[in-house]
């Protein structure tokens, strides 16, 4: 097969446009009549891996940071809201001890007893008026 020097660059060139074509990374258009821009937004910049470099570590850095304070809020939040829950157990607690208590004095009551400590509380609400002593 006799093939000139002219016929051949013809073929590497053709050959050469299909395959970039088909990859999108030269300026010629393809065998469809489409054309590509060159240097599209796409894909890794040449000539930037220095400053991409201490981008990246800044940017990793950050996103530490911000790890780190998001962990810190967390903490803080759940420790509020377990000293909340503590507080509140706390006052059923007292709650609880109150109406034991209100159920003994109902029971010693509807026996015909007067409590221990019934007086004072009906006192500090009013009921029983405190007897007055005549001044002379």
């Amino acid at each position: 097969m006799n093939i000139d020097f002219e016929t051949m660059a013809v073929l590497e060139e053709e050959s050469q446009n299909e395959l970039s074509g088909a990859y999108g990374s030269t300026g010629a258009s393809g065998p469809e009549g489409g054309e590509r821009r060159e240097g599209g937004k796409r894909g890794r910049r040449p000539g930037r891996k220095a400053q991409d470099k201490q981008d990246m570590k800044a940017k990793l850095e950050r996103s530490r940071q911000s790890a780190r304070e998001c962990r810190a809020r967390k903490k803080l939040r759940y420790q509020y809201l377990e000293e909340l829950v503590a507080d509140r157990e706390r006052s059923v607690l007292a709650l609880r001890k109150e109406l034991e208590k209100f159920y003994s004095w109902n029971l010693e009551l509807d026996q015909g007893r007067m409590p221990e400590g019934i007086e004072a509380v009906l006192q500090e609400i009013g009921v029983l008026k405190q007897e007055e002593k005549p001044s002379f």
